[in-house]
C-alpha cells in the first residue's frame, strides 16, 4: 500500500508489463474477488514427512487430475474455441506429467517407465487440491468464454504453487523442501506461460 505498492507498479511497468495498477487507499480500498476456501485446503493429501520419492508421484497424481478435467470440459464443450483452449491446457499438463517422471527417474535410477508409473499412481485431487467435484460444483458456471477460462486456470496455478509452498513449510525432509520448491517454481512459470496466452489470446 501506499508509496511502495505506487512504486512496485511503477517498477513493473518500467519492465514492460502492461496493464499495471496501483489500487488507491490500497488492499483495503479493495472490494472485488477475495480468495475462499480454508487456508489447510489440500493439505490433507500430505502427511509432511514424504520423502522426495514420495512427493513426486503425488505431485504426478495432481498434475493427471487435472488434465483429465480439461480433457473432460473440452470434449463436453459446445463452444470451439473453449474446446480448443481446454485442450491445450490439458497439454500443458500432460507435459509438466512427463517432467515430474523424469525427474523421479533421476531420484530412483530403476524407475518405471511413463507408462508404468503413471499405473501405479493414484489421483485424489488435482493440482491446487481441489478435487474435480469440488472444482466443478464451484466453477462451472464460470467456464463459458476464452478469459474466463484462462483466469479460473490461473487461479489453480496461483492455488498449486501456494500448496506446494505450504508443504514445503511443513515437510521435515530437506530434499522434500527442495523438490517441492522446484514444483512452486514450474508453477510460476506456469503462470507466466497463461499470462501470455491470455494477452494474445493464443
Amino acid at each position: 500500500m501506499g508509496g511502495r505498492s505506487r512504486a512496485a507498479a511503477q517498477l513493473l511497468a518500467g519492465q514492460g508489463f502492461s496493464g499495471v495498477v496501483n489500487l488507491q487507499g490500497g488492499i483495503k480500498a479493495w472490494n472485488g474477488a477475495k480468495a475462499t476456501g480454508p487456508v489447510e485446503m489440500g493439505m490433507g493429501f500430505f502427511r509432511g514427512n514424504e520423502s522426495s520419492e514420495e512427493i513426486l508421484p503425488l505431485a504426478y497424481g495432481m498434475e493427471e487430475g487435472l488434465r483429465s478435467l480439461y480433457e473432460s470440459l473440452a470434449q463436453g464443450s459446445k463452444d470451439p474455441a473453449v474446446s480448443g483452449l481446454f485442450s491445450r491446457l490439458a497439454g500443458l499438463e500432460e507435459a509438466h506429467k512427463h517432467k515430474l517422471h523424469r525427474l523421479y527417474s533421476t531420484l530412483v535410477p530403476e524407475a518405471p517407465d511413463g507408462e508404468a508409473f503413471e499405473e501405479g499412481v493414484v489421483s485424489r485431487a488435482m493440482e491446487g487440491g481441489f478435487t474435480t467435484e469440488e472444482f466443478l460444483e464451484r466453477n462451472r458456471s464460470a467456464l463459458e468464454g476464452p478469459s474466463e477460462v484462462f483466469s479460473l486456470a490461473m487461479m489453480i496455478e496461483a492455488q498449486a504453487l501456494d500448496l506446494y509452498m505450504r508443504v514445503a513449510q511443513k515437510s521435515t525432509h530437506e530434499g522434500t523442501r527442495k523438490v517441492l520448491h522446484e514444483l512452486a517454481e514450474d508453477e510460476k512459470a506456469h503462470l507466466s506461460t497463461l499470462g501470455r496466452m491470455l494477452e494474445t489470446k493464443t
